[in-house]
């Protein structure tokens, strides 16, 4: 087993930031009841600026059962369900390929806390609308965007149709899972380790036919948000699948994002844009943080786990500093500055994201002993 001890500085560090978690959330809840915020503007999440997709609905709910797991008072137990339900409908939502995102947070922790068998329902339900975005030539769950188009953020998803497969003992969930992993490997994964953000393919034949972007800086660059989704997903997988190509692809991302950061272990929005106006993106951090909490217990090296562990911790120390964690900018409502949303559309520049708040969150939580 792996040395899980936590430097006691950093641990009240953590717990500082889980009380200012919080007050964080009290206040988004009952300030907007029933909203579901994508980024900030100016540090409020209330204002009428551009989605671009509706892929953020799991993530105010998940942080909500966080904190629950943390403090067990019914007040967010309850705000945790409603907020749960909120999305339920989305269960057989055709339009997103990011069901991951919205189920894995809420109803499967739901689910995990409490075993009950209609809550894991919805989860199943979820996973087989998901695998219903399989394009069998080319082998690929397509992106929202269309049918020729494979982001590299449905590997953060594609962990629900591996569930729905195991719960239903159903082989063409699985094979579908299998086969989109190994595609995105394959196509997505450069050898150096970084990443590119899509794939495109011609929807006739299944040939690929060339990396794109659409947040990245250029179509051969390596956009930070979307390697840090292939960290922590790849080893989704490997969980899943104990197929080593899986962990392989996984610890490729984890080096290339150690060794192209900055010492402080938070990325800029992607590591090749010369000069970037802002030189930081927090919720890649954040993200990779959790995700490499995972890969320390997953990879079967004790000396490459040691060093995915110490560079998570290095992450986690400076996001809750107060460069990036909020608590001293007085009106700010998000917990993380310095995310970025989509650079190429200024949406959420240097501001709050929703999603980069709960995988802070989920880090802080498993240093703490919350979650696994």
């Amino acid at each position: 087993m792996m040395n899980t001890t936590y430097p006691p500085e950093l641990v009240s560090k953590c717990q500082k930031a889980f009380t200012f978690a919080e007050g964080q959330l009290r206040h988004l809840v009952e300030t907007y009841p029933g909203y579901f915020p994508m980024y900030t503007l100016q540090g409020k999440w209330k204002h009428g600026g551009e989605a671009w997709t509706n892929w953020c609905e799991g993530f105010l709910g998940g942080q909500l059962w966080l904190v629950y797991l943390h403090n067990h008072q019914d007040w967010w137990r309850e705000k945790a369900e409603y907020y749960s339900r909120l999305i339920e409908r989305r269960k057989t939502d055709r339009e997103v390929h990011d069901l991951g995102f919205l189920f894995w947070p809420t109803w499967k922790r739901w689910y995990d806390l409490t075993g009950d068998p209609v809550v894991n329902a919805v989860i199943i339900e979820a996973g087989t609308t998901l695998a219903m975005r399989f394009k069998e030539k080319g082998g690929y769950l397509r992106s929202f965007v269309a049918d020729g188009s494979l982001f590299i953020d449905i590997m953060m998803n594609v962990g629900l149709i591996f569930y729905a497969a195991q719960q239903k003992q159903d082989p063409g969930l699985f094979r579908i899972a299998a086969q989109h992993s190994l595609t995105t490997r394959r196509y997505l994964v450069r050898g150096d380790g970084s990443t590119a953000h899509e794939g495109i393919f011609d929807t006739h034949t299944g040939e690929f036919l060339r990396q794109s972007t659409h947040q990245g800086w250029r179509h051969d660059s390596s956009w930070a948000r979307g390697l840090a989704w292939a960290l922590y997903g790849f080893g989704t997988v490997y969980r899943f699948t104990r197929d080593n190509r899986f962990l392989q692809t996984a610890e490729a991302c984890a080096n290339y994002y150690i060794e192209n950061t900055p010492a402080h272990g938070v990325s800029p929005n992607d590591w090749m844009e010369p000069e970037p106006q802002q030189p930081y993106e927090s919720s890649a951090a954040a993200i990779t943080a959790s995700g490499m909490l995972d890969l320390a217990h997953l990879t079967g090296d004790p000396t490459r786990a040691h060093f995915y562990h110490q560079y998570a911790l290095q992450i986690l120390d400076a996001l809750t500093g107060e460069e990036f964690l909020a608590v001293e900018t007085p009106g700010w409502e998000g917990l993380l500055k310095h995310g970025i949303y989509h650079a190429g559309k200024n949406l959420g520049v240097d501001e709050s994201v929703m999603w980069g708040d709960y995988f802070f969150l989920e880090a802080v939580s498993k240093v703490l002993g919350y979650v696994q």
